[in-house]
């Protein structure tokens, strides 16, 4: 049998794993299965004290398990139905965009988000979900359309930032994003935003303006990733993780600041060890949100939504304890 590989503090919990296995292929009797439960409360343990005591830098690994359920893996296993919907109408359609019509219990909805690819050749052609121009008019596309028809629009995040190529930036990619942000702000139809990974930059704000923003519990959601401040501060990307630890990105930092509304909890050991829990506890997350949105006039919920993003960035200055917004007294 193979050694099961992990992230490297996940070591321990993968050599209590391994002696589960080992005994679970051996013959069963009384003693075998008393030992078989005594192991998986040794893992729980283990995890449990683990999965308490990660890092800001560890959380960015656990983030980008390559095992960690994507966009794609959430519309198969939360959602009744989706029909994907392609193309901006204007250069192409970018396969880092997932958009469509979706079911989710009673809620006909329009689901945009950010999508990796599992295989290799499929991280290539969705260019490791970064997104280029197009995908982001292909999302203001699609949400203008369910502004249209009167649908709530989910929006799953999980993108280390938009596509930094040349092409990118002549097919105008800062000034798409800045044109989502700015349409997500006034469409009159009720938005839920979820970290499900990375949120990193540009490329994760371009569909994260919602009335209900969430992070899942080991998840980030940063102005930049920390091998990019790593860059810019230290000319390196050894310090990441002294970057990462500076950022306060995690998603208990981001409810402390009150940049975010809600932590969605993992399962025990990640995201990446149940992806039907995950989806569960996903889907019940989604439909309380809306029922709670959907009840309210649009009037109040655009009030809402300007007055959460205005109360961002301000802050205390520390000699007159004065509100300050933008660096001016308020």
């Amino acid at each position: 049998m193979d050694t099961p590989t992990g992230l490297d503090f996940e070591q321990p919990m993968l050599e209590v794993e391994m002696a589960i296995r080992q005994l679970q292929q051996q013959p069963q009797n009384e003693a075998s299965e008393a030992e078989l439960i005594t192991l998986r409360k040794r893992w729980n343990e283990v995890t449990h004290r683990i999965y308490s005591q990660l890092t800001p830098w560890q959380i960015v690994q656990v983030s980008r398990h390559k095992d960690r359920p994507y966009t794609r893996d959430y519309l198969n296993l939360a959602f009744d139905e989706f029909v994907e919907l392609h193309g901006d109408k204007h250069f192409g359609d970018d396969r880092a965009v997932l958009a469509g019509f979706a079911k989710i219990d009673q809620y006909k909805v329009m689901v945009v988000g950010h999508q990796k690819g599992r295989t290799y050749k499929e991280r290539t052609n969705c260019n490791f979900g970064c997104a280029h121009p197009e995908g982001y008019r292909k999302a203001m596309s699609k949400m203008q359309m369910a502004e249209k028809y009167g649908l709530p629009i989910i929006c799953f995040i999980d993108t280390p930032g938009a596509y930094p190529g040349v092409g990118a930036e002549e097919r105008g990619q800062a000034q798409v994003i800045a044109e989502s942000m700015f349409q997500m702000s006034q469409l009159r139809t009720p938005i839920i935003c979820i970290v499900i990974g990375e949120g990193g930059s540009g490329g994760a704000l371009g569909i994260g303006v919602g009335d209900r923003i969430a992070v899942l519990q080991f998840a980030y959601y940063s102005v930049i990733s920390p091998e990019g401040c790593a860059g810019i501060l230290w000319k390196s990307h050894q310090h990441a993780p002294k970057a990462a630890d500076a950022l306060k990105f995690t998603s208990e930092h981001l409810r402390e600041l009150n940049v975010i509304d809600d932590v969605i909890e993992e399962p025990l050991g990640g995201a990446h060890r149940d992806h039907h829990q995950m989806a569960a506890k996903l889907k019940s997350y989604l439909v309380r949100n809306l029922a709670r949105l959907t009840s309210q006039p649009i009037e109040n919920i655009l009030e809402q939504r300007y007055e959460k993003f205005r109360r961002m960035g301000v802050f205390l200055d520390q000699q007159d304890s004065q509100p300050v917004e933008n660096g001016t007294a308020v």
